[in-house]
């Protein structure tokens, strides 16, 4: 196969409770049980996964990983990646770097003791990254993350010592050995389909499956045509992809893919392709 064949790498972040009882601070079992579909909806992305034999990545926090534990020993068991994403699905940004480090280690803890793997891959919950956060990355061995927006189709490398002033240009600091696997709010779910009414925050979502679709294939497209060999990574939530109409859309998606000759892969042997490559143009 040429390396200019274009990737679509299928990520899922299996939230499930843990964004309601964490950052929404939710007790409401209305809210709380919009979480619990998670599991329903893993479990169809893993029947669809197997039926048209594409492998995918699912982020997951470690309340998620001890919530619950069959569904994530499932997504190991039938070959798919899972990556770190928190614990309480906590924002990085408002953590200090000691609560931070606590957080991702309590959240390898749960992978390791529920399906005995140790994620290489990390996506911040909210992609709300932290100053600290590459550096600890990088001090618990993770090969890639995906929280950044700096490129659509094409990883590149984290940096570190990254320095913005008011009066000043921005200064770009030293590009370190982790991965970063680019994301966009336009290939994310939740703000096209999600309905959210939480205090003043309001998000209207329950856009039609179609016009997602649009987007989503335009920019696969757009990514064939002038983008050879690129990487088009896409964010579903299980609680939001999962139910009916969207997963028709998301088997429609995956064969109008395939029949354009992409090739579908796991995050960390997409972002391993890339870090070879590069090595060897280097």
């Amino acid at each position: 196969m040429s390396d200019n064949r274009p990737t679509i790498c299928l990520s899922f972040d299996f939230d499930a409770i843990s964004i309601w009882v964490g950052p929404y601070a939710a007790t409401s079992p209305g809210l709380i049980s919009r979480g619990e579909f998670g599991a329903v909806g893993v479990e169809r992305i893993l029947a669809l996964l197997e039926r048209y034999a594409v492998p995918a990545t699912f982020f997951i926090p470690g309340h998620t990983v001890e919530t619950y534990p069959d569904h994530t020993r499932a997504i190991v068991a039938a070959g798919h990646e899972v990556g770190h994403h928190g614990y309480l699905h906590e924002k990085p940004g408002e953590l200090s770097e000691v609560e931070e480090r606590r957080v991702m280690e309590r959240g390898l803890e749960a992978f390791e003791t529920v399906a005995g793997v140790r994620p290489t891959g990390y996506r911040s919950p909210s992609w709300d990254n932290s100053t600290h956060t590459v550096d600890l990355l990088l001090e618990h061995g993770f090969r890639y993350e995906s929280s950044l927006m700096a490129d659509d189709f094409t990883p590149y490398w984290c940096r570190t010592g990254d320095r913005h002033q008011p009066d000043g240009p921005f200064h770009f600091g030293t590009p370190i050995d982790l991965v970063e696997m680019p994301v966009s709010w336009i290939l994310d779910d939740f703000p096209h389909f999600e309905f959210l009414s939480v205090g003043a925050k309001v998000m209207p979502g329950l856009s039609a499956p179609s016009k997602v679709e649009e987007i989503w294939w335009d920019e696969f497209t757009f990514m064939t045509r002038y983008v050879p060999g690129g990487v088009m990574t896409i964010t579903m939530h299980p609680q939001v992809i999962g139910r009916g109409h969207r997963m028709l859309m998301l088997e429609s998606l995956i064969e109008r893919f395939r029949e354009n000759g992409a090739h579908f892969s796991r995050m960390d042997m997409a972002a391993e392709a890339f870090r070879s490559r590069d090595s060897a143009n280097s």
